[in-house]
C-alpha cells in the first residue's frame, strides 16, 4: 500500500478512529531508538578522532602530498 493509499483511507476513518491512529503512530515512534542522534554521536566521535593541533595544511603543501601520493602509486 502507497503512503497515498493509506492517507486516503485514513481521512476515511471516524474522527476518534484517527485519533487512535495518531497514538498509535506516535507511541512506535517514540519505542523506536532515536537513529539521528545515534549518527549525530557518532559522527561527532569521529570527528574527534580526527582532531591534531597541528594547522590544516596549506595549498602548497596538498599539491606537494597529492603529487607525492600519485609518484608513490604510479611509479
Amino acid at each position: 500500500m502507497s503512503l497515498q493509499e493509506l492517507k486516503d483511507k485514513a481521512c476515511k476513518l471516524s474522527e476518534s478512529d484517527r485519533l487512535e491512529l495518531v497514538r498509535a503512530i506516535i507511541e512506535s515512534l517514540q519505542n523506536q531508538p532515536n537513529q539521528q542522534s545515534e549518527k549525530t554521536r557518532i559522527i561527532k566521535q569521529m570527528k574527534g578522532l580526527l582532531k591534531t593541533n597541528q594547522p590544516a595544511p596549506n595549498d602548497e603543501q596538498v599539491k606537494a602530498m597529492l603529487a607525492e601520493h600519485k609518484e608513490e602509486k604510479y611509479l
